[in-house]
C-alpha cells in the first residue's frame, strides 16, 4: 500500500501537467503561444515589483537592527508570562506580520534550539502555517497594482494574525 501511495504522489503533478495539455491541445488552444505570453506577463510583474520588494525588506532590516524586537520582548515578556505564553515565542509573533524568511528563520532557530515536537516546536510550526505577512502583501502585492488605500486591509490584516497567534496557542496547548 505504501508502494502505491508513493507512486501515485510521484506522478500526481506530472499526470496533472499531462492531463492539462491534452484537454488544451483538444480544444485546440495554442499551448506554447499561451505559455510564452503568460512567462512575458510574468516577468513583466516581477520587474513591477521589485521597488516594492526592496523598500520591505529595507524596512525589515532597520527594525531588526534598531533593537525593536529585543525592546518589546523586554516589555511584553511580563505579559506574555502572565497569561502562560512562552515568551520565546515573542519574536516570531512580532516577525511573521513583516517578513516570511525572517520568520522562517526564527521559527528554524526555535526548532533547532527545542526540537520540533516540544511545544515551543509545535506552536512555532502552527504559527508559521496559520498567520500570514501581513506588511509584506500590502506593501508589495497591493503596491505593485496600484491600490493606494488600504487602511482597512491593514487592521483586517494584523486582528487575522493576533486571531491566529491566540488560536496557534489554544490548539498547541489542548492538543499537544
Amino acid at each position: 500500500m505504501e508502494t502505491i501511495i508513493y507512486e501515485l504522489s510521484r506522478w500526481a503533478i506530472p499526470g496533472i501537467i499531462f492531463f492539462i495539455l491534452l484537454y488544451a491541445s483538444l480544444r485546440g488552444v495554442k499551448i506554447y503561444e499561451c505559455f510564452v505570453k503568460g512567462a512575458e506577463e510574468g516577468f513583466g510583474l516581477a520587474v513591477k515589483i521589485i521597488p516594492f520588494l526592496v523598500a520591505m525588506m529595507m524596512a525589515v532590516s532597520i527594525f531588526r537592527h534598531a533593537g525593536v524586537i529585543s525592546f518589546l520582548e523586554k516589555y511584553l515578556g511580563g505579559i506574555f508570562n502572565f497569561l502562560h505564553i512562552p515568551p520565546d515565542i515573542l519574536p516570531l509573533a512580532l516577525m511573521r506580520p513583516l517578513s516570511g524568511g525572517a520568520a522562517l528563520g526564527i521559527t528554524t532557530e526555535i526548532i533547532n534550539t527545542h526540537g520540533p515536537d516540544s511545544y515551543l516546536g509545535r506552536l512555532a510550526s502552527t504559527m508559521q502555517g496559520s498567520t500570514d505577512t501581513t506588511f509584506f502583501i500590502l506593501a508589495v502585492y497591493f503596491g505593485s497594482v496600484g491600490i493606494k488605500k488600504y487602511r482597512y486591509s491593514l487592521g483586517v490584516g494584523l486582528l487575522a494574525d493576533v486571531i491566529s497567534f491566540l488560536a496557534s496557542i489554544f490548539i498547541v496547548s489542548r492538543f499537544f
